[in-house]
């Protein structure tokens, strides 16, 4: 098996017209057809967003530039503080949408939120 298939639009910020990760995502999951792990890369800001792209598919989320600042801004206490607010989000959005495990995460969930 691959190491997996990063679903990314880097540069897109750049172009106001381009197609954002998470609405491409779907399109990649379905192309591979489980044959490869696709990862979401780009547009993470939430745990929200996290259990959106896990939703639609992703095996995992990469968090982009947070972590940088984060680390910039308070050292690895911040990238460990960053990442503990993105878990917490993330079990609030699965609380609010009745999702009570994230490998059950089905697009059929995006429809509560």
């Amino acid at each position: 098996m691959s190491t997996g298939f990063p679903v990314s639009n880097h540069g897109g910020r750049q172009l106001d017209s381009v197609t954002s990760t998470i609405r491409a995502l779907p399109t990649a999951v379905d192309a591979v057809q489980g044959k490869v792990p696709v990862f979401m890369d780009g547009g993470i800001r939430s745990g929200l967003d996290v259990l959106n792209a896990l939703a639609l598919g992703a095996e995992a989320c990469f968090v982009g530039r947070a972590w940088a600042y984060a680390l910039g801004a308070a050292g690895e206490s911040g990238v460990r503080d960053m990442l503990d607010i993105l878990g917490e989000e993330l079990k609030v959005a699965m609380v609010l949408t009745g999702c009570d495990d994230v490998s059950r995460a089905t697009r059929d969930l995006l429809l509560k939120i």
